[in-house]
């Protein structure tokens, strides 16, 4: 079902993983397995970042994982990502202060019926597991959104975010050219989805660009009490240089930005990884946009 082809990085920090699914060369995704030493390593806090498509049919233009899209991974595939990092571990993840699977590598989530019954299924195998949905909110599925506001109250925690990148409805949409919700409808949703005492859901900005972060906008739309920003540097990735945009920015940018949004009541999580990370690869879709702009082709080995 999950071939490994290759894997990169350091073990105490980030490894991505490049796989192969059912058993074509063609159809590769790519997963995470990640831990911050500082704050205890895996047995605080462990992180598998995991991919519900192969490829991107969003194309946002700083992503590499758009440039190729080859349809939906079954919820058999997403669980076999996590059971590979898993068991590379030789530990149970129940034993985990925090374990925390990231749906946020390859694919849009919300396009994927079959992200929903991986969620199940990772309820089953691990209980104490935290879910956290990254999506762009795109439109016409309701019905999805709905079901995973059913799912959520099986969780101990539930994390979800939306890709917001710019306060400008023409740059949002130039960022990212796919049909979304409106912004009523996601700050609806936002509500509804909030537990008290559970982190908020998370307004991501990618932040170095010349796009639009109007905190004022921003708080017209999504009321601080239900909502919390997050905001990254924009990651180095081919994608992005071929469209132009610059990686990183001052980190005096994310300073005024987080300070004007904290001004209007928001929390505000300000989010900047390792440098180490950019060498690795670890940002989406890059493992396999390297792997096939290379030629590189490591030597297999059967996922357990």
């Amino acid at each position: 079902m999950l071939t490994v082809l290759n894997k990169t990085g350091r073990h105490g920090l980030a490894e991505v993983y490049l796989g192969m699914v059912r058993r074509d060369p063609g159809l590769l995704v790519e997963f995470v397995d990640a831990c911050d030493p500082a704050l205890g390593g895996r047995d605080r806090k462990w992180v598998v970042v995991v991919s519900t498509q192969l490829g991107c049919p969003v194309g946002c233009l700083m992503c590499d994982a758009g440039s190729r899209y080859q349809g939906n991974l079954s919820a058999a595939e997403i669980m076999a990502q996590v059971e590979q990092v898993v068991a590379a571990n030789g530990r149970d993840p129940n034993d985990s202060l925090k374990f925390k699977v990231q749906f946020a590598r390859m694919g849009e989530p919300a396009l994927n019926g079959e992200v929903l019954r991986a969620l199940w299924a990772l309820k089953e195998r691990w209980p104490q597991v935290i879910p956290c949905v990254a999506t762009v909110a795109p439109a016409g599925r309701d019905r999805w959104f709905d079901a995973l506001l059913a799912l959520r109250e099986y969780f101990r925690d539930f994390q979800l975010q939306f890709s917001v990148n710019s306060t400008d409805d023409g740059q949002r949409d130039r960022l990212m050219p796919y049909p979304k919700m409106p912004w009523q409808a996601m700050a609806r949703y936002g509500r509804r989805f909030y537990r008290p005492g559970q982190r908020k859901p998370a307004l991501n900005f990618a932040v170095g660009g010349d796009w639009e972060l109007d905190a004022a906008a921003l708080a017209s739309r999504f009321d601080p009490r239900w909502f919390a920003v997050k905001l990254t540097p924009l990651n180095p990735t081919a994608t992005a240089a071929g469209n132009g945009l610059a990686a990183g920015g001052p980190s005096s940018l994310l300073d005024r930005s987080a300070d004007e949004l904290r001004s209007r009541g928001f929390d505000v999580i300000v989010s900047i990884g390792d440098p180490g990370e950019n060498d690795i690869g670890s940002n989406c879709g890059q493992a396999v946009w390297r792997h096939r702009h290379t030629g590189l082709r490591a030597a297999a080995s059967p996922a357990r």
